[in-house]
């Protein structure tokens, strides 16, 4: 991140894989701590969907933002093995495979949000429009 000039902080906290007890451990809320989902189309493609910890994902819209009819949510093992991160620890940007990056229309509303710090014993703060960016995100309303 440095190399690219990305500011980022980092926070401490306890190892924490659910979004709920990271925020518990931080203080910061809930609605400020992404949760980095990685999901495959029905076309064997790879995504990554980041929305607020206060929400859950809408299977249907993300397909919609993907330009496809099929979604389906990885297990945390083969979540793990496609971004190279383990849940808890999976940032929204720089992942060990090249995948989609969709993001949540209501996380523009934040200049910071948290998410996964590379492993479960920190969260990572990044600008949203960083994310966006680095990601080269599609923005859609993919959450509820």
């Amino acid at each position: 991140m440095k190399d690219s000039n990305v500011w980022h902080s980092f926070v401490s906290k306890p190892e924490t894989v659910h979004t709920a007890d990271a925020s518990r451990e931080t203080g910061i809320h809930l609605s400020r701590i992404t949760k980095n989902l990685v999901c495959r189309d029905n076309n064997g493609e790879f995504a990554l969907l980041v929305i607020p910890g206060d929400r859950r994902v809408n299977i249907k819209k993300a397909a919609e933002a993907l330009n496809t009819t099929n979604v389906k949510l990885l297990s945390f093992a083969e979540s793990e093995s496609v971004s190279g991160y383990p849940p808890g620890g999976t940032p929204s940007i720089y992942h060990k495979t090249k995948m989609t990056v969709v993001i949540d229309k209501s996380l523009l509303s934040r200049e910071t949000i948290f998410c996964g710090g590379g492993t479960r014993d920190r969260l990572l703060e990044l600008r949203t429009e960083d994310v966006v960016r680095l990601g080269n995100a599609v923005v859609a309303e993919i959450s509820e």
